[in-house]
């Protein structure tokens, strides 16, 4: 009983915080953008998915052979924690996403799973990021520009709303940071 409370305030808190953030994403939102930019979000969207850190932990591997086995690991496990976070957490919440709740905002590419809250691929993001460049600091002028990249395809895309998009890289610093302690 307890938690269908919890998950009940939970719910509706996030449905307030929602209707504050529609104005704002309905600006951010690509129907206003020309096609290439549309084009540049939904790439990077994707690559988000995670190719993009597959093809770094692989590169990383090549060009530094064993050494970088343990930057790898520290990516791979702390990237399932964050997918056992999220999951968990959209699960809990069913936030609806933005284009479901509000018809002026557009869908504008397909989404992984059903829920909105947190935002999977920012959390990722900035959990690879982070481990990544712990370990290789040089490796910043790629991955960060493009972890802001994936976030803001996140909002312009019509996927997420603002405050998904900040918990998740919120919660994925944290699991970065927890990671790295061990």
């Amino acid at each position: 009983m307890r938690l269908n409370r919890i998950n009940l305030v939970a719910h509706h808190g996030l449905n307030r915080l929602a209707l504050l953030e529609h104005a704002w994403l309905e600006r951010l939102n690509g129907v206003r953008l020309p096609d290439w930019e549309v084009g540049l979000f939904r790439a990077a969207s994707r690559l988000g998915d995670g190719l993009f850190w597959y093809v770094l932990m692989a590169g990383l591997l090549v060009a530094h052979g064993l050494d970088a086995l343990p930057a790898v690991l520290h990516m791979v496990a702390a990237g399932l924690v964050g997918t056992l976070l999220y999951k968990w957490l959209k699960g809990a919440t069913e936030r609806p996403r933005p284009y479901q709740v509000c018809p002026t905002i557009c869908c504008l590419t397909a989404p992984l799973d059903r829920f909105s809250f947190p935002s999977g691929h920012t959390l990722h993001a900035v959990i690879f990021s982070i481990v990544a460049t712990a370990y290789y600091p040089a490796l910043g002028w790629l991955v960060w520009p493009f972890t802001a990249l994936v976030a803001l395809s996140r909002l312009v895309l019509g996927l997420h709303y603002m405050s998904d998009v900040a918990i998740g890289a919120l919660l994925g610093a944290a699991v970065a940071v927890l990671a790295l302690s061990f």
